[in-house]
């Protein structure tokens, strides 16, 4: 067995919490990251000197379990947070756009925290700063996650209460509750939006995977994806904007017509699905376009009653390779290199990439239905995905609550397409990784 290289720990972020520490979530455009404590805070670090910025408290009574920042905003940043108090809140901040002097093609988003971090003499803000607009009630129990729409009109938050809500922000700090969905069976885990498109997908500890969308001024569930054993933790759409699949010369011209088929069948599909699971296993999941005569309908007829339904019909595509040994806790799909990456409850961090086989065009390759084959192999038998690094104990002896990906922003850095990986533990530590 080939030997897997380790991830790199570039550094920790400083102070770190004295509690456990759920999730980390990168600013959108900013060099910054906020952290959702246990001990009722959001941290607010810088990812240049990897120091403690801000810390915000004193809106919510319990754990802070999740906060993320909304898009789109230019002169202001906008942090939701979800706590164990069954509310969400809404903080915000102005911000300095330009420092004295800058010219107009230098690089804003670094400047920004420059001119924050020297505001004072310490090295933090002043708390005073970060204002506590708005509290959002009506959760019954603990708030699991939230999270912004792609275009920030929406903000959803799930819940221990088997509920799901989506939120309109309206005017003057005042939301809306729009849709108070309700079909899952057990506590909702995660939340997460699909990277151009108003579809919302949720994670529960029912073992499914429900989306939703909006249909005449109501939002309903379109698709329930079943194929986990147990609890699902962590969901991720695929945001990578071009594939890192090429294809490559030398391939023979029926490969090649292959593959060109492949990544047009990709582009009418739409982003792909990745989820973690109590099951250990991490897993890819992939629409079937209705377009398609009702491909996957294992006796070939199509319906034409499904293709004028709002429904839509997910399957699983792929499991990836099984080397986590205890729960999956948190699932992350890069948007710049299409990799993804997986932690939880044994504290190993895990990087898989997807690739096109090494046997296409020989005689042996045979078509794999959908859900069957080989570990990380597609059902298209075109490509695989394979571990291409990994780390155990990357928290000690601690579970690894929360992993995500971020551009890389130190002094270190070689090039704007340089990425690191945050882990979040419930060490109270945030540590950042490259790929070595």
């Amino acid at each position: 067995m080939a030997t897997i290289p380790e991830l790199k720990a570039l550094a920790a972020l400083t102070p770190a919490s004295s509690a456990r520490t759920w999730m980390s979530a990168p600013h959108p455009t900013q060099a910054i990251v906020a952290t959702a404590s246990s001990d009722k805070t959001v941290r607010v670090y810088s990812l240049t000197s990897f120091t403690l910025l801000s810390t915000i408290g004193g809106g919510h009574k319990r754990s802070v379990r999740a906060c993320a920042w909304k898009p789109g905003m230019v002169g202001e940043s906008v942090l939701a947070t979800g706590s164990f108090d069954a509310s969400a809140g809404i903080w915000r901040r102005w911000e300095q756009q330009k420092a004295p002097g800058m010219r107009d093609d230098e690089d804003e988003e670094e400047t920004e925290i420059d001119v924050a971090a020297a505001a004072t003499a310490d090295g933090e803000e002043d708390d005073d700063e970060w204002r506590f607009s708005v509290i959002l009630d009506g959760h019954e129990s603990e708030i699991k996650s939230l999270a912004w729409s792609a275009g920030g009109q929406f903000l959803a938050t799930c819940s221990r209460d088997k509920s799901v809500w989506v939120w309109e922000e309206m005017e003057d700090d005042n939301f809306e509750t729009i849709a108070v969905l309700q079909e899952h069976e057990g506590d909702v885990k995660c939340v997460a939006w699909h990277p151009s498109e108003d579809c919302l997908a949720s994670a529960s500890y029912d073992d499914t995977i429900r989306l939703y969308r909006e249909d005449l001024d109501d939002w309903t569930c379109v698709a329930v994806m079943s194929g986990h054993d147990a609890t699902v933790w962590s969901v991720d759409f695929e945001a990578v904007e071009v594939s890192p699949l090429k294809v490559e010369e030398g391939d023979s011209e029926e490969v090649s017509a292959a593959k060109k088929k492949l990544l047009q069948d990709r582009v009418a599909a739409g982003s792909r699905l990745v989820s973690g699971s109590d099951d250990m296993t991490v897993r890819i999941w992939r629409k079937i376009p209705k377009d398609t005569g009702n491909a996957g309908n294992n006796n070939g007829v199509p319906s034409i009653l499904r293709n004028n339904s709002i429904e839509e019909e997910w399957v699983q595509e792929a499991v990836l390779p099984r080397r986590h040994e205890r729960a999956v806790y948190s699932v992350a799909w890069s948007k710049k290199s299409g990799m993804i990456a997986s932690t939880g409850s044994d504290g190993k961090i895990v990087v898989y990439k997807e690739q096109w086989r090494n046997d296409l065009g020989k005689e042996s390759s045979e078509a794999v239905p959908d859900g069957e084959g080989k570990a990380g192999q597609s059902p298209s038998t075109l490509t695989e995905w394979v571990v291409v690094a990994e780390v155990e104990g990357a928290h000690d002896v601690f579970e690894i609550n929360h992993v995500c990906w971020a551009p890389r922003r130190d002094k270190d850095r070689t090039s704007e397409d340089d990425e690191v990986i945050i882990s979040t533990g419930d060490d109270g530590e945030v540590k950042l990784w490259t790929l070595g």
